[in-house]
């Protein structure tokens, strides 16, 4: 039962995986679609917002009542919960502004995901540091937030010329 459930949450966070990984690409498509150099991003930003708004929004108050829960919030999961909001938003909206300054998707989406992972030890070991302090953190810890590091910084560098071309050609 233990392993099942175990599988369950793995599942879902690849699926996130896939889905966040598409996110730049659609996302850039969406900007250049919107045929505005100067503003077409701001315009995909804000279609991005509606899209939250009927996944984020209204999906979750539907399943709350279907499954008989109540709207009831706490105060202090309101005001986490709100600046997660926050944090996200700004984070996509940082994405689109990376693109307009000149970044590929490729490029972009490689030192977020690869940056992300190294922010998300940080701040999780301040807030929740482990028994015994930062010394009982093992060293192949460190060494995988080296190689995240690196390996976005890897992939940025060596990534296929011929995808860059094919991005800048799709901007003209």
């Amino acid at each position: 039962m233990a392993e099942k459930r175990m599988m369950n949450w793995v599942s879902f966070a690849l699926m996130t995986v896939v889905f966040w990984g598409l996110y730049g690409v659609f996302l850039h498509k969406g900007s250049m679609g919107m045929k505005d150099p100067e503003f077409g991003r701001y315009k995909a930003f804000l279609v991005v917002g509606i899209a939250y708004f009927l996944v984020a929004v209204l999906a979750p108050i539907a399943l709350l009542k279907l499954s008989g829960s109540n709207l009831k919030l706490t105060g202090v999961g309101f005001k986490w919960s709100l600046i997660a909001g926050f944090v996200g938003a700004f984070g996509a909206l940082g994405v689109l502004v990376a693109f307009g300054k000149g970044g590929h998707p490729s490029a972009v989406m490689s030192i977020i995901f690869a940056g992300a992972p190294v922010v998300n030890s940080v701040v999780a070991l301040a807030l929740h540091p482990p028994a015994g302090g930062i010394g009982a953190i093992r060293w192949q810890f460190y060494l995988g937030i080296c190689l995240a590091a690196l390996g976005g910084f890897l992939v940025v560098k060596y990534k296929d010329p011929k995808v860059v071309e094919a991005q800048v050609v799709e901007k003209k």
